[in-house]
């Protein structure tokens, strides 16, 4: 075995073979590959430039280009040109997916007098703004995915629409059963608020913009400011993607045109991700005559938005009538790959991802995170002239479709699931791209290599490195009792996936390490999300305006990518896991506690008369009923995989420690499983497709992630049955990285 490492090492000196000065060791290298890598991630970063990525996006944004429309396929062919020009082994890779459009949209207020208000229910071109004015090829203000249907009906206000928003409801008397609810965006994601709304009766719901959470209560309104103008409109969809993504017709098998993918198509009426009841988006110019006709109470203050009105919640004497018509057709995606081929470990795969499609014209979201990725394979090809080859696979995707519904990365993950499985090491995603500070968010055994990266990148504006301008941020924003483990603690704590972008089906579905990473927070780019106003000229002036951002994704993510196909063992480390890991079987106990102490409180309060001391009999109020309160639960399974995934990530760390830099290439193969053994194949409770047992978008939260999603959520929807086989289920997740790290540990002290 030391002779055929010593060989491989002389075979691949080419790859390496850079002057410079040794630097500090990086995790995972032999010292002469140590020093050779860090000599060609400095060619990389110097290699990105701020014109191409601008160039790039005006290339790529110059028209509307969703799902299914021209200049969709025209950017995807646009892109493989481009690819290949750097010298990559790049195609296409079609595949098919559900993707309704408008038919015919109507809003009306109905009015006791007979009069009406007819909502405008679109977005006006603005002089300024050249792009605009492309009306005929833009995407009608609609939200993807809802059913159709024709509704007359008195309006409801229900805040954000959230779960929580329905209690307060009830509390107040107030049912939603036979109306149309409009609710404002925020707080959770827009595909929760017809889902709930309908659990609740309601037959349609409208979603608006409110100044106060993205208009001229934030700043300045386009095109005089960045914030979103009176007529402004959200697109987006609202499938049930916390139940599925993807194709809504085929869950489980990537969808290619043909029979053989037709003939296992989920029936359209059968599909249970379209929403039970029609919803449509809508600006606050449209919104507020409908909120003006409200009667009934006055809000709660936390419920009250920006518009010069009083909030109430209803119902209202005029109806509202809501009429949605759609084209239910299927649409080609068009997924972008490029290859590099491995040297030495090709079988390994390392996986770089954004998605090129658009709402509209889609400059903040997609194209400022895949102009800069297209960037980053120019600078790749050019190392390759140079003569740098990765020791590992590396796959650039530009995924079709993410904005539906995560079509395009779903369908391709689903397709090529056996390969993956077997080849993937981790995936690397960028969606929206501003400027200001460095954000990532992934799997917690990559968090010291994140950090490890970002302290070789340097700021643009405040020239210090990435790293420690992020952790100075997070100091400076945490909580008092957070503030010192933020300064202390040796890596960046990285929150957690939940959904929103292309991550989703490796994470959540087949157990792929990933990280979501890209720059943000110091811009008001929130203003023209999925409208018209999403375009070049909106991104040069209110945005990254110079693309030192970009610069900086491009220099980051590829960096990240050349690391961790360059390393000689993967660079996982399984402390910051371990003591993550823990932090949340603390949670969900504290959960139980915290809802059993509030279960019994409030029948105290009932019983001895508080609700009704409290009530005002000039407003109706209704008492809640008395609940049994929460059973103890057995946490002893998780209380001891916990204590036994901390001894072997510590067992781990110390063989890593002693042998990591001797080229022991053989734990590979047990650390790419590393997040693999985390998946259960029951699936998380009411949704098998969501695999993980560590972490989850939520089921009432959409993109918001819940960790230990199987024990938090039955906990939270009070199926107490439910719970200790659930925490049996977590635990033996939990065992089985356990486990696996203890047999690393063992081939790394094997090495000779």
């Amino acid at each position: 075995m030391r002779k055929l490492i010593a060989c491989v090492t002389l075979i691949c000196s080419s790859a390496y073979a850079v002057d410079g000065a040794a630097p500090a060791p990086l995790r995972g290298y032999t010292p002469e590959h140590s020093t050779a890598e860090v000599a060609w991630e400095k060619k990389f970063q110097a290699i990105p430039e701020a014109d191409h990525i601008r160039e790039n996006m005006r290339r790529l944004s110059a028209r509307p280009h969703h799902v299914g429309s021209p200049y969709d396929k025209d950017n995807a062919e646009w892109m493989l040109a481009q690819l290949k020009s750097f010298g990559l082994d790049a195609q296409i890779e079609q595949f098919e997916a559900l993707f309704p459009t408008p038919k015919s949209r109507k809003l009306e207020l109905l009015r006791p007098d007979g009069t009406k208000f007819i909502a405008k229910i679109e977005e006006p071109a603005i002089k300024i703004d050249p792009t605009s004015n492309q009306k005929d090829e833009q995407l009608p203000t609609y939200n993807a995915y809802s059913r159709d249907g024709d509704e007359t009906a008195p309006l409801v206000y229900v805040n954000y629409g959230a779960p929580a928003d329905y209690d307060v409801l009830d509390s107040m008397g107030i049912s939603v059963k036979g109306a149309i609810v409009i609710a404002r965006y925020g707080q959770t994601w827009r595909g929760i608020k017809p889902k709930v709304a309908g659990q609740h009766g309601a037959v349609g719901c409208l979603i608006y913009s409110d100044p106060k959470d993205d208009g001229y209560a934030v700043g300045g309104t386009y095109p005089d400011g960045p914030m979103r103008p009176a007529d402004g409109v959200q697109r987006g969809s609202v499938m049930d993607m916390p139940i599925y993504p993807g194709d809504p017709q085929s869950p489980g098998f990537g969808a290619k045109a043909g029979p053989e993918s037709a003939a296992k198509l989920i029936p359209l009426d059968k599909v249970e991700t379209i929403t039970k009841i029609p919803v449509m988006p809508i600006s606050y110019a449209d919104a507020t005559p409908l909120l003006e006709s409200l009667g009934g109470e006055t809000v709660p203050e936390a419920w009250r938005g920006g518009l010069p009105i009083t909030y109430r919640t209803g119902p209202s004497v005029a109806k509202v009538h809501l009429a949605l018509a759609f084209n239910w057709d299927r649409k080609p995606l068009y997924d972008v790959v490029a290859r590099i081929p491995g040297s030495t470990m090709a079988d390994q795969w390392v996986i770089r991802g954004n998605h090129h499609d658009g709402w509209v014209n889609g400059a903040g979201d997609p194209l400022s995170g895949a102009s800069a990725e297209l960037e980053e394979a120019h600078a790749l090809g050019d190392l390759l002239k140079q003569g740098w080859k990765p020791q590992r696979t590396i796959l650039y995707c530009f995924w079709d479709g993410e904005e539906p519904a995560l079509l395009g990365s779903t369908e391709w993950v689903e397709f090529h699931a056996a390969e993956l499985s077997q080849h993937a090491v981790a995936y690397f995603n960028s969606d929206g791209n501003g400027r200001g500070y460095f954000r990532a968010e992934g799997s917690h055994s990559l968090e010291n290599f994140i950090d490890s990266v970002t302290k070789d990148i340097v700021d643009p504006e405040t020239k210090m490195p990435v790293w420690k301008r992020e952790r100075l941020v997070s100091v400076s924003r945490a909580t008092p009792d957070l503030r010192a483990e933020a300064r202390s603690r040796p890596d960046t704590r990285m929150p957690a996936l939940g959904s929103g972008s292309d991550y989703t089906a490796f994470i959540h579905h087949l157990g792929i390490a990933s990280v979501n990473l890209g720059y943000g927070g110091e811009d008001q780019a929130n203003g023209q999300y999925h409208s018209i106003y999403d375009d070049f000229y909106h991104y040069t002036h209110y945005s990254d305006t110079d693309f030192s951002y970009g610069r900086a994704l491009a220099q980051t993510a590829g960096t990240m990518m050349m690391r961790l196909a360059d390393a000689d063992v993967l660079p996982f480390q399984f402390a910051d896991l371990a003591d993550t890991i823990r932090g949340y079987a603390g949670e969900v106990k504290r959960l139980a506690d915290t809802m059993r102490a509030q279960t019994k409180e409030r029948n105290t309060q009932i019983a001895d008369g508080t609700y009704a001391a409290l009530a005002d009999p000039r407003k109706k109020r209704v008492i809640p009923a008395v609940e049994p309160l929460p059973p103890y639960f057995n946490f002893a399974p998780l209380d001891q995989a916990t204590d036994d995934l901390t001894a072997a990530a510590s067992d781990y760390d110390k063989a890593f420690a002693a042998h990591g830099a001797s080229g022991a290439t053989a734990v590979n193969p047990q650390l790419i499983q590393s997040e693999r053994v985390f998946l259960d194949p029951a699936g998380l409770p009411y949704r098998p497709w969501f695999q993980n047992m560590m972490y989850a978008p939520g089921f009432y939260t959409g993109y918001g992630v819940k960790t230990l999603p199987a024990i938090r959520e039955t906990i939270e929807q009070k199926e107490w049955t439910a719970v200790d086989p659930l925490i049996a289920r977590t635990a033996a997740a939990i065992e089985r990285e356990a486990a696996l790290l203890k047999a690393a540990a063992r081939t790394l002290n094997a090495a000779p």
